[in-house]
């Protein structure tokens, strides 16, 4: 996709946005089904994937994990947010790798130590571009796919979530 194919489709959205900024809130939705074992079915809205406990945990291995899964949304979305934005400021990409690692002490997971948190301690994220640009048009790029790429707002901010029992 080129600028003026991305501009073609995304300019009636802004425009609809700007003057409806209420039709641009859409509320996204995940559902999961618990399954057989210590597991759950996820419906991805192109396949069904199941879930289950990480090989650290006592899983398998056979089921995905729910924190790759965020890391996974994590690198697909600053990959899709990357070539969004190099595609509007015009930016030579022959080619990009995403590689997003967190850590997490399992203890905590687990409550063999309740001083060890549970959920990731830290996330990282690196670009490996191939491109000739120079560093301050990569460091724009960067800079963008940060402030655009939803998983990593939503992560990086203080969110409120709810929980309730129908």
């Amino acid at each position: 996709m080129d600028l003026i194919e991305l501009k073609r489709i995304q300019e009636p959205l802004k425009e609809k946005y700007r003057t409806n900024p209420d039709t641009a809130l859409i509320t996204l939705r995940a559902n999961s089904h618990c399954g057989e074992g210590v597991t759950c079915k996820i419906e991805t809205g192109k396949m069904m994937a199941e879930a289950g406990l990480h090989p650290a945990t006592g899983g398998d291995g056979l089921s995905v994990c729910s924190g790759d899964m965020l890391l996974e949304a994590l690198a697909a979305c600053a990959g899709v947010t990357l070539k969004a934005v190099a595609t509007s400021i015009n930016f030579s990409l022959q080619d990009a790798h995403i590689q997003v690692e967190g850590d997490l002490d399992f203890r905590g997971t687990l409550s063999v130590d309740r001083n060890a948190p549970v959920g990731f301690k830290d996330i990282r994220l690196r670009f490996q571009l191939d491109t000739d640009e120079p560093q301050e048009k990569i460091e724009t790029l960067i800079k963008l796919t940060e402030r655009y790429c939803v998983v990593y707002q939503t992560l990086i901010k203080a969110n409120t979530v709810s929980v309730s029992i129908n």
